[in-house]
């Protein structure tokens, strides 16, 4: 789904069902004769994801994430390789990127770390493959979370900030519950109801159905 001509595809990847994402302009094509796209939370299988984008003619251009968890990086590294792609994230996230205890992969018997090219601070604009989106700090589900918003086309990639009717969970190293509800009331509820959120895991939903329905931070949540 999406407004105008920025398109939204996904794959669900990884052993907790991880959404990775790809924006594109439908109706740009470059030098090149393909469609350029921004890649976010490469989430496993780095060459699987090349080699499919490759097969639809995309070329990824920037790899985005909205946090550093191990279920959101695990294919960066071979993307990042195959594609000559940078990898940003939140300045903020560094640390969870680089420690496999802090990123929780330890905990499945891996030793998963990235090092990201570009760390972004929050309200900061991004462009590539043609666009552009706005970094959106929102601090809770990791200390260094944020969400990418397509602000003309309505689209929010949010990681697991926001889910369709529940939000990220807040039980983990630098986690923190308050932060979270700050962040998903002050800084997404204030988008305009019609913005398409696309999350971590799960259904997409709307930012006008979030604020009426969602029980952890919604207009009855107290």
């Amino acid at each position: 789904m999406s407004k105008q001509n920025l398109q939204v595809g996904a794959m669900t990847l990884g052993m907790v069902g991880t959404n990775c994402y790809f924006v594109f302009d439908d109706e740009k094509t470059f030098e090149d004769g393909k469609k350029h796209v921004i890649f976010f939370d490469p989430a496993d299988r780095g060459e699987m994801i090349y080699d499919k984008l490759t097969e639809k003619g995309f070329v990824v251009d920037l790899i985005l994430l909205t946090h550093g968890h191990f279920d959101h990086i695990g294919g960066a590294e071979k993307l990042r390789q195959l594609t000559g792609a940078r990898i940003g994230c939140h300045e903020k996230e560094m640390a969870m990127c680089k420690d496999p205890y802090l990123n929780l992969s330890n905990d499945y018997g891996m030793r998963l770390t990235i090092t990201p090219d570009d760390f972004y601070r929050d309200g900061e604009e991004i462009e590539a493959a043609g666009m552009k989106c706005k970094v959106i700090f929102t601090p809770g589900h990791t200390s260094g979370g944020c969400c990418y918003y397509f602000e003309e086309a309505g689209i929010l990639i949010c990681g697991d900030t926001l889910f369709e009717e529940s939000v990220g969970r807040t039980d983990f190293p630098t986690s923190s519950t308050g932060e979270l509800i700050r962040s998903i009331r002050e800084k997404l509820f204030v988008l305009p109801d019609d913005t398409y959120v696309y999350p971590g895991h799960g259904e997409m939903t709307t930012i006008g159905h979030e604020r009426v329905y969602n029980p952890f931070c919604g207009e009855d949540y107290t």
